[in-house]
C-alpha cells in the first residue's frame, strides 16, 4: 500500500539525515576533551525549567542535577544556604531547591568554561556513564555529538506520529495560581472586559502577572496577548485560584477603541473568500492571499464623526469577525488567526529543524525584531514591500522596519517594545539575537529550541551535549580593530588565541584588539577548526589543504581525529598528555647482584628439566 511504502522510503532518508548530522556534530566537537580540574571562572549560565507556555517540559531538577553551583544558593523563606558555590549539585539536592520553590539557579556550564584547551571537569559536571563527576581526559565532545545524533537515528526506525487530539490531549484555557501571596501587575495594558466578565482585557505581549509574597517573588506568570484577566492588581488569591482565561487554539486581533467598523480593500473572491464555519455554522470572512499589491485589507474604527481613529491590517488567514458598519466596543475582537493545532509531527519535522539551528540557516519568512527598546510609530503610508513601522528608542535612536504584506503583525502603534522583542510573527533569525541581545541569549535561545524539538518526541537528551555544540558553534571571533596586537581587521580567530594575545599586549602596555562573536553552523565551524588535518579529512579536502600551504599553517594535534590520521595516540583517556609525562618514581641500582640475589631465586637448568619431565 501507499502507507507502507511511504514509511520505508521516509525510514531510508531519514537514516541518511540523521547519520549525516551525527558525522557533523561528532566532527565539529572531535577536540574537546576534559583538560583540567577547575578553569577556575566566576561566569555561569541561569537554569530553570524549560517551558512550552505554563507547560513544564524539561523541570529544574533535571536541569541542574549532576552540575556544580556557580553561586550560593539559599533557601526563600528560613535565608539558610542550601549549597555553596563550586559545589557539586546532587539529584537530592536538586529535589530539595525545587521543592523550595526557587524558579532559578546559576549554574557552571561548559558555555562559559574559560579553559584554553578543552573544558574543565567543573564546568562540564557529572560524567552521565558513571554517574560521577567527570574525569580528565574524556571525550566528551564526541560523546556530545553521539548522543544528540542517536537519537535521531533511533526515531526515524519507528515513524512517530504525535498529535491528533487523543495525544494532544486539550490544552488548558485557564491559568491557576500554584502559589497563594499577593498579585502585582507587571507591564500589562489593560482595557475592560466589553462582556463584563474579567477584570479587563490583555492588549499587550510584554505583560505578566506576579504572585508576591512576605515580599518575595513566588512566581511570574506570563500572559499571552487576549487573555481575560480575572483577579484585581493588589488582589490576594490563595492556590488554585484563576489568574487568567484565554482561548489556546486562537490568537485574536482586538480593538484598543470604541467606534464604527470601516472595511477596506475587503472585496469577496479576490481579497477574502467566504466559508462556512462547521461548529458554529455561521458565515465568515477569510483573507486569502492578495495577488495584486495595491490591494491591502484593513479594518478602520471611526469615531462619531466619521475620523479614523484606528486601523486594524489584515494577515493572510485571518477570519473576519465583524460586518461593514457594525459598531464596536474596545477589547472586542475583530479577527483571529487559528493557532496550528497539534500537527502530526514525527521526527522527520524534528530533524529538519536540528539541523537547521545547528547550521544556523536564516529561516524561511523569518520574524522581524526590533534593535532597540523604544515606542513603536506606524506609518500611515505604504511602501511596495509592505507596511512601513518606525521604533523611537528610549537613547533617543530611531529604527525603521517594513512588515511583509500578509504577516500578523504582533504589536499596536503607541506600544513599548523591548529589544529583541518580535514585531510580525515568525521564526528568529538565531545571528539577530547574537547581535541585538549577545552572547548568552543566543546560547540559552539554541539550546532551548532544540530540547523542545527532542522533548516533543519524548526524548530526553542532557542539557550538557547541546552545550557542547553551542560552544563550538560560537568559539571564533571576528576582529574589528587589531590595535597593538597581530591581528588584523576583519580576521577570523579563535577566541581563546584573541584572549591569550590580548593579555599579552597589555602586559606589554599595549592597547588590546577588539572582536565581536560569530556563530557559525556546524560545517563552517568544522572547516575553519585550527586543525587543518581535521578539517580536509571532513569535507572540501582540496580547499582545506590549499588554504593551509598558502598560510603556512601549523597543526597542533589537539583533537583525537588529526592524531588518528596521523597515527598516533589519541589525547584521550590513558593516552592523555599529562600522562604521558609521568615517569616511575625509582632508585637506581647500585650492586646488580645484591639486587639479583634479593629479588630471584637462582634456578639451575637441571632443576627446570627436572619440573618438566615430572607428571603433573
Amino acid at each position: 500500500s501507499h502507507g507502507q511504502r511511504k514509511g520505508l522510503a521516509d525510514t531510508a532518508l531519514k537514516t541518511a539525515d540523521a547519520g549525516y548530522l551525527t558525522r557533523r556534530l561528532v566532527d565539529v566537537a572531535q577536540d574537546v576533551i576534559v583538560s583540567e580540574e577547575d578553569c577556575g571562572t566566576i561566569r555561569g549560565v541561569m537554569r530553570s525549567a524549560l517551558k512550552d507556555g505554563e507547560k513544564v517540559i524539561i523541570p529544574l531538577r533535571n536541569r541542574i542535577a549532576g552540575r556544580y553551583s556557580a553561586e550560593d544558593v539559599y533557601d526563600p523563606i528560613s535565608g539558610e544556604i542550601i549549597i555553596e558555590a563550586d559545589e557539586y549539585i546532587t539529584p537530592e539536592i536538586a529535589r530539595v531547591i525545587e521543592d523550595k520553590g526557587i524558579e532559578s539557579v546559576r549554574i557552571r556550564s561548559v558555555l562559559t568554561c574559560e579553559s584554553k584547551i578543552g573544558v574543565c571537569a567543573k564546568c562540564y559536571g557529572m560524567d552521565l556513564s558513571t554517574r560521577k563527576p567527570v574525569s580528565i581526559g574524556e571525550t566528551v565532545g564526541i560523546i556530545a555529538g553521539e548522543s544528540i545524533g542517536e537519537p535521531g537515528t533511533q526515531l526515524t526506525l519507528r515513524t512517530f506520529h504525535i498529535g491528533g487530539i487523543a495525544a494532544a490531549g486539550t490544552e488548558q484555557s485557564t491559568v491557576d495560581t500554584k502559589y497563594e501571596g499577593k498579585v502585582i501587575y507587571e507591564r500589562l495594558k489593560i482595557i475592560a472586559d466589553p462582556d463584563g466578565i474579567g477584570k479587563g482585557i490583555v492588549l499587550n505581549r510584554t505583560g505578566s502577572i506576579i504572585i508576591v509574597d512576605n515580599q518575595q517573588i513566588q512566581h511570574r506568570y506570563e500572559v499571552p496577548y487576549g487573555a481575560k484577566i480575572m483577579v484585581e492588581h493588589h488582589q490576594q488569591v490563595q492556590k488554585g485560584d484563576v489568574l487568567y482565561e484565554w482561548d489556546p487554539y486562537v490568537n485574536p486581533i482586538l480593538t484598543n477603541v470604541s467606534g464604527k467598523v470601516v472595511f477596506a480593500d475587503i472585496i469577496e473572491d479576490v481579497t477574502v473568500k467566504e466559508m462556512v464555519d462547521e461548529t458554529s455554522m455561521t458565515k465568515e470572512l477569510i483573507v486569502v492571499d492578495v495577488k495584486d499589491r495595491k490591494l491591502n485589507p484593513r479594518i478602520f474604527i471611526e469615531d462619531d464623526n466619521g475620523k479614523v481613529i484606528a486601523t486594524y491590517h489584515l494577515p493572510m488567514d485571518a477570519h473576519i469577525l465583524v460586518s461593514d458598519g457594525q459598531k464596536i466596543k474596545a477589547g472586542q475582537p475583530i479577527a483571529k488567526l487559528m493557532r496550528a493545532m497539534m500537527k502530526t509531527r514525527d521526527i522527520t519535522g524534528g530533524l529538519p529543524r536540528v539541523t537547521e539551528l545547528f547550521e544556523t540557516r536564516k529561516p524561511k519568512n523569518p520574524a522581524i525584531i526590533s534593535e532597540v527598546d523604544g515606542i513603536v510609530q506606524f506609518h500611515k503610508e505604504e511602501t511596495a514591500k509592505g507596511f512601513a513601522i518606525t521604533v523611537h528608542g528610549d537613547e533617543g535612536e530611531v529604527r525603521e522596519y517594513i512588515i511583509p504584506r500578509g504577516r500578523h503583525i504582533l504589536i499596536q502603534d503607541g506600544d513599548h517594545v523591548e529589544a529583541g522583542q518580535k514585531l510580525c510573527d515568525g521564526p528568529i533569525i538565531p545571528h539577530d539575537i547574537l547581535r541585538i541581545k549577545g552572547d548568552q541569549a543566543v546560547m540559552e535561545y539554541l539550546l532551548n529550541e532544540v530540547q523542545q524539538v527532542y522533548s516533543l518526541q519524548s526524548v530526553t537528551i542532557n542539557d550538557k551535549h547541546i552545550e557542547i555544540i553551542i560552544r563550538q558553534m560560537l568559539r571564533k571571533v571576528e576582529i574589528i580593530d587589531g590595535m597593538d596586537t597581530r591581528f588584523l581587521k576583519g580576521e577570523q580567530v579563535d577566541r581563546s588565541v584573541v584572549l591569550a594575545e590580548n593579555m599579552r599586549v597589555v602586559a606589554q602596555g599595549g592597547k588590546p584588539a577588539t572582536f565581536e562573536t560569530l556563530l557559525l553552523g556546524i560545517t563552517r565551524a568544522s572547516l575553519t577548526t585550527e586543525s587543518f588535518i581535521s578539517a580536509a579529512s571532513f569535507q572540501e579536502t582540496v580547499r582545506v589543504l590549499t588554504d593551509a600551504v598558502v598560510n603556512g599553517k601549523v597543526d597542533r594535534l589537539v583533537g583525537l581525529k588529526e592524531n588518528v590520521i596521523i597515527g598516533r595516540l589519541i589525547p584521550a583517556g590513558t593516552g592523555f598528555r599529562k600522562y604521558s609525562r609521568i615517569r616511575p618514581d625509582a632508585k637506581p641500582i647500585d650492586d646488580e647482584q645484591e639486587f639479583m640475589n634479593k629479588n630471584f631465586f637462582i634456578v639451575s637448568p637441571e632443576e627446570i628439566e627436572e619440573t618438566r619431565m615430572s607428571p603433573i
